[in-house]
């Protein structure tokens, strides 16, 4: 009978023992983001959703800072050890934690904000946490224009008001093959006002009709297109913006430039 029990007790004390390591780790997982200087940002974060929200805890910190950047639990934030830095700045989207997201947005994005950051999530079911990689720039979709030079010379001109780290930029023409062909511009960057930024400036001589210029302007964390396409009798036009190894959607279509209906009277290269 001895036996028996504590065979039986040994029995409990396992299934126990799984059903508590079962609870002991949840899934959270953190993307690579890039952060645009001066705008709203996103850390994004998502985690198995527990069973009630009181019992959901986020916890975002910085690796090398000694305060919090953001807190959440009990269904509310908790900012008392969050870092002066980040006051103000931060908020998690209260209304989809039940679902399991654990994203962070941060606004009026800093340079200074670039770094690791550790999403720690607590549920009913565990915890868990991921680290997460923040990039932070300044990138923006580029305007091209049509241009007549005092000389008469029709230029095209490609302008960008807002990039950091400080871009390449180039211009490809898309021939009757499909094949990007380069070609030379001159390209300046202009401090704003900021002491940060920096608008670019391109023009390109020597166009001829019949053809598709692509401006790209193009760091580490974000390349943009600017594409026009100009014609006997029209001009079409097309941007595209999208982060640099991330899992980003671009602002307009990714359709080669080479195949676009968009129409503007020819008239506007007289202007």
């Amino acid at each position: 009978m001895t036996t028996v029990t504590v065979v039986l007790a040994a029995a409990i004390a396992l299934i126990i023992g799984f059903g508590v390591s079962g609870k002991r780790s949840i899934g959270v997982t953190a993307l690579p983001s890039a952060g645009n200087i001066g705008r709203r940002g996103l850390l994004g974060c998502t985690f198995q959703p527990g069973v009630r929200l009181g019992s959901v805890a986020i916890r975002w910190a910085k690796l090398g800072h000694a305060g919090l950047v953001h807190e959440f639990r009990g269904g509310k934030d908790e900012l008392r050890e969050q870092e002066a830095s980040f006051r103000g700045r931060t908020a998690v989207f209260a209304e989809q934690v039940m679902g399991g997201n654990a994203s962070l947005e941060l606004r009026d994005v800093r340079l200074s904000d670039a770094g690791t950051y550790l999403c720690s999530v607590t549920t009913a079911r565990g915890s868990g946490a991921a680290r997460l990689l923040y990039r932070t720039g300044a990138f923006s979709s580029p305007e091209v224009h049509v241009e007549n030079s005092s000389s008469g010379e029709t230029v095209l001109q490609c302008e960008a008001p807002r990039w950091f780290p400080r871009p390449t930029v180039r211009w490809t023409t898309c021939s009757d093959t499909g094949e990007d062909l380069p070609h030379v511009a001159h390209t300046s960057f202009q401090l704003n006002a900021d002491n940060i930024t920096l608008k670019v400036v391109s023009f390109l001589h020597n166009i001829t009709v019949n053809a598709t210029y692509t401006c790209v302007i193009e760091n580490n964390i974000a390349k943009a297109t600017g594409s026009i396409q100009v014609t006997d009798f029209n001009i079409t036009r097309e941007t595209n913006l999208q982060l640099v190894n991330l899992n980003a959607e671009s602002v307009s279509s990714s359709l080669s430039p080479c195949h676009w209906i968009l129409l503007l009277p020819l008239y506007l290269l007289s202007i």
